[in-house]
């Protein structure tokens, strides 16, 4: 497989084309940002730990029936995708109040959410992610129903895999965000999931071990990055 040109660079992570036409080389980079970009900083291995953090999770939700852009690592940094037509909706999941669920309604941080909450949301930088319900997914053409329906479907399957391995490793997925595309018809979960992308607590103490510890300063971001990496059984320095 031979890595070609830069197709698109976000906030950190890059694409790259191959001489295969349906796959792309995803590179995690060190670069890490919050706030819509206001706070930036380069933090040493974190494109490596996410590298290996999404390999390991995407391994798991493929076990597990989910399908996924992920085929395999090709270096510490880098890994092997497949070509998706991204829909611009984000599904997220909510098994803790925490974050902007607090902000928008006045609830306490920390309540278990039962059952769990599932929320849309645009892909839109300049409008900084407006929440969004399926009717005006498919009024604007950002998804179809058909398409809404199996996000959802996929979206709580991620759930119960995840919820389940994070608390057999003592741990609390809080909440997180996914990203589909179509690959031949199919809607496929893309993207990444790392401590990038997610809220993950302790479960005894409730120590935040995620990317709030750079959002709110808190330190030590990538080896809580790494603590939380070694408890579900991935191991970075091999």
């Amino acid at each position: 497989m031979e890595k070609r040109e830069p197709l698109y660079a976000g906030k950190a992570k890059s694409v790259y084309t191959t001489d295969d036409p349906d796959r792309f080389v995803l590179l995690f980079r060190d670069d890490t940002s919050a706030f819509d970009g206001e706070k930036k900083e380069q933090l040493d291995r974190k494109g490596m730990v996410n590298n290996r953090f999404n390999a390991f999770i995407m391994e798991k939700l493929s076990e597990a029936g989910v399908p996924t852009h992920f085929e395999k690592v090709l270096s510490p940094t880098e890994s092997l995708v497949r070509r998706l037509d991204m829909l611009p909706v984000e599904c997220v999941v909510r098994n803790v109040s925490a974050g902007s669920l607090c902000r928008r309604l006045g609830v306490a941080e920390g309540q278990d959410l039962n059952p769990p909450t599932y929320e849309l949301f645009l892909k839109d930088d300049a409008h900084h992610d407006p929440m969004i319900n399926e009717s005006l997914a498919e009024t604007f053409g950002w998804a179809s129903a058909a398409d809404l329906a199996t996000m959802k479907t996929l979206t709580y399957k991620v759930n119960e895999v995840l919820r389940n391995l994070f608390a057999e490793a003592g741990m609390l997925l809080v909440d997180y965000k996914l990203e589909f595309g179509r690959a031949n018809g199919e809607i496929v979960l893309g993207d990444e999931f790392s401590p990038d992308g997610c809220r993950i607590w302790d479960r005894e103490t409730r120590r935040k071990m995620d990317k709030d510890r750079f959002r709110q300063g808190l330190g030590d971001v990538i080896e809580t990055y790494e603590e939380v990496g070694r408890r579900l059984g991935i191991p970075f320095d091999a």
